[in-house]
């Protein structure tokens, strides 16, 4: 592109401003609009009658001596006047502006003092010579792009006869919009689909508005208003007019862009930007009405989910799923979900173990979600079932574990011998015995130690409760129970109570792999808890894009371990190999070893992968004691473990492939000629029948177990008074 050189003498007076030399007829039009990119040539060319000839210089006699720029080479028949000497863009729709890559900004105020030096894009120099006698200007300018800026428009909130609105419901949401931001309150006179009359609520106000409809058409227009305003405006803090729709059309922009946006953030953001104090509840449904129109409503995810459990089957072969209704009403009970890729894991590369877990729903129709996980090879959470139910009770905890056992049964011909981890609900222990007759069922730890903690609120206690749960042979759970019976006789009563084979390490007949609690880790409840306020097919997406990701991120990263164990694993085997150095190794025949340490002698027989310590049968690795015997006999440690532990098994627990589910709004166009679809189609599910409660939630819920129960009167055995323990027991000896 050519460069535009400009040699002229000009007249520059204090106030005035250096603008390219366009003559003051060139404007440009406002429903133009001008695209970056184009030259500022190109937009010369558009306004001047003739090109410019290039590379010519022009001289201007001060004091009105002879011009030697002719009005057929410029196209200028005049001299401009002071006010159109700058160029100024910068009305409704256009802001003019010179980028400063190209070398040049001219703004509106700009102006120019002294010497001026401006770079052109080949970072060379122009200089502008003031002299006392002329005044000479050399511009080499390069391609200079004009810019279109948007201006933010403010809201306006002033109200004037004769304002139109395109119908009765605009109307009278600009009135609330007015009211809000001018701090006054709207007492309602008559309102229908014709007219609008309101006032000022202020006692004593005589501002007045009225509004018709125009005949032939839905607009609205104000007639009249009448009177000023001589309230003071609001005297408290709240707003008549502050809606919950208003609260959704204010929120709405950030809920979209964070949709989990807590209702107490909403508040505070109302509070900040228009002064106004709601209660929670307008901000909760505020967001629900939002919500709903970008999910969708609970009610439509109650409805959609026999075609949602048409589509997981369809788009991932072999998963289950199944989705039950009451036989009233077809009120929504039941939804079970299982997909093929971790059932296929955790069959073929999985521990024998699985955790029952549950997590409260958020949503409008509260419910229960019952997970059923298993665990990989490197000790990370597998989930395998998922389902929903209206209320965590007895028969829903049978149900699941009816359909856990037909999944199981119907994908493996023979189904290992499980250990099944739980608290202690009366409905999962017969579950567990009706459905898994042969399955090792243990409790959970967590479960348990809460409620001894709730018993005797003391710390040490708890504390010597999960050492003697975590002791390996029984001489140390039994020496971890006395110390537990020496604080508080209470406690050891308390304990004893409960069957150590259901929670103790030591007794527990099956194996735990090390795990003595069912819940969820905390990645998986943290994401679990964000879904669980969701609409039901919202929740159960969010899920399955969460395993998803999960399976494609595990899949790949043992792609690149290169050892024979998973990382725990080795970790843990290399621990062992370290200890197992300062051990003394005495063989009695091929399987049979003695192995001395500081601490005791140990029995190892690498036959039965057995140890006395009992550390290798529990934990599926070969402790130090097994280490150190099979190192002496040159064997290789790695082939001692258990398969699950494995990178081969570990990349075989992911090797499926959680596929995704398309968009409802396609879900009858991919699902034409499927008759499953068409008999999902035809049955609709109604949302259940229980309802959250108004106000803000819980919390913390009550535990099913915990409910209607009376509260335990404590009792001293020191001082023979209720209300404390012997321990904290404060009477005098």
């Amino acid at each position: 592109m050519n460069h535009l050189e400009r040699h002229q003498d000009l007249d520059l007076g204090p106030d005035q401003q250096l603008v390219p030399s366009l003559n003051h007829d060139v404007g440009l039009d406002q429903d133009q609009d001008l695209e970056s990119g184009q030259t500022y040539e190109h937009h010369l060319e558009q306004n001047f009658d003739h090109e410019l000839d290039l590379g010519k210089n022009h001289d201007q006699e001060m004091g009105g001596e002879e011009n030697y720029l002719n009005d057929e080479e410029l196209a200028m028949d005049q001299k401009p006047n002071p006010e159109e000497q700058a160029l100024i863009l910068s009305g409704q729709n256009h802001e003019l502006g010179l980028i400063e890559s190209n070398g040049l900004v001219v703004s509106n105020h700009e102006e120019l003092d002294g010497a001026v030096e401006l770079a052109g894009e080949d970072g060379q120099e122009m200089g502008i010579d003031i002299g006392s006698d002329q005044e000479q200007l050399v511009l080499s300018l390069p391609p200079l792009v004009l810019q279109a800026r948007a201006l933010a428009v403010e809201p306006n909130y002033e109200l004037s006869v004769g304002q139109e609105f395109t119908d009765a419901e605009s109307c009278r949401r600009a009135l609330r919009n007015t009211a809000i931001a001018l701090h006054f309150e709207l007492q309602t006179i008559k309102s229908d689909q014709t007219r609008f009359t309101a006032r000022c609520a202020s006692e004593g106000c005589p501002w007045r508005i009225h509004a018709a409809k125009l005949p032939g058409v839905p607009t609205f227009m104000i007639r009249t208003i009448g009177g000023d305003h001589t309230c003071r405006g609001i005297s408290h803090l709240g707003h008549h007019q502050a809606s919950v729709q208003w609260v959704a059309s204010t929120v709405e922009q950030r809920l979209r862009e964070n949709p989990n946006c807590k209702p107490k953030e909403i508040l505070e953001e109302i509070h900040r930007a228009h002064g106004i104090t709601l209660s929670y509840k307008q901000a909760w449904r505020g967001k629900e009405r939002i919500m709903a129109s970008l999910l969708g409503s609970f009610e439509e995810g109650y409805r959609l989910l026999p075609e949602y459990c048409s589509q997981i089957k369809r788009t991932n072969p072999g998963s289950i799923a199944s989705v039950y209704g009451s036989p009233e009403d077809n009120s929504f009970q039941q939804l079970f979900i299982s997909y093929q890729a971790s059932i296929y894991g955790f069959l073929n590369a999985c521990r024998p173990l699985i955790g029952l877990d549950r997590t409260y729903l958020k949503s409008k129709y509260l419910g229960t979600l019952l997970v059923a996980t298993g665990f990989d090879g490197d000790d990370a959470l597998f989930p395998l079932a998922f389902g929903v139910v209206d209320e965590e009770n007895d028969d829903n905890w049978m149900w699941f574990l009816s359909e856990l056992h037909g999944l199981l049964e119907t994908n493996a011909e023979n189904m290992p011998r499980l250990t099944i981890l739980s608290d202690r609900r009366k409905g999962i222990i017969e579950g567990v015995e009706v459905n898994f007759p042969t399955a090792f069922h243990g409790f959970c730890l967590r479960h348990l130690s809460e409620s001894f903690r709730k018993e005797f609120n003391n710390t040490v206690l708890v504390n010597l409760l999960w050492e003697a749960a975590c002791a390996l042979t029984v001489i140390e759970f039994e020496s971890k129970i006395l110390e537990i019976e020496e604080i508080s006789r209470e406690g050891g009563y308390w304990i004893r109570r409960i069957p150590p084979r259901l929670w103790a390490t030591a007794y527990f007949e099956g194996t735990r792999f090390g795990h003595l609690t069912a819940n969820a880790d905390e990645c998986f409840n943290s994401w679990v808890s964000e879904a669980s306020g969701l609409p039901i097919v919202q929740m159960m997406e969010s899920i399955r894009r969460q395993l998803m990701t999960w399976f494609n991120e595990r899949r790949e990263m043992s792609m690149q371990w290169t050892s024979i164990l998973v990382p725990s694993a080795e970790r843990r085997v290399g621990e062992a190999i370290d200890r197992a150095q300062t051990f003394n190794v005495l063989r009695a025949n091929e399987a049979e070893f003695e192995v001395l340490s500081h601490e005791a002698t140990h029995i190892v027989d690498i036959r039965n992968r057995c140890c006395l310590c009992r550390g290798w049968q529990l934990y599926g690795l070969p402790c130090a004691h097994a280490v150190a015997a099979l190192l002496s006999c040159r064997q290789n440690v790695h082939r001692f473990t258990e398969s699950c532990f494995t990178v081969a098994a570990y990349r075989k627990a992911y090797s499926q492939t959680i596929h995704p589910i398309p968009d409802k709004s396609l879900w009858k166009e991919v699902s034409n000629g499927d008759p499953s679809s068409e008999e999902a189609q035809q049955m609709a599910i109604n949302p259940p029948k229980s309802l959250r409660p108004p106000g803000r939630p819980r919390k913390k819920r009550v535990r099913a177990e915990d409910q209607g129960r009376a509260k335990r009167v404590v009792h001293c055995s020191r001082c023979n008074q209720t209300g404390h323990f012997r321990t904290t027991c404060a009477a005098p000896i």
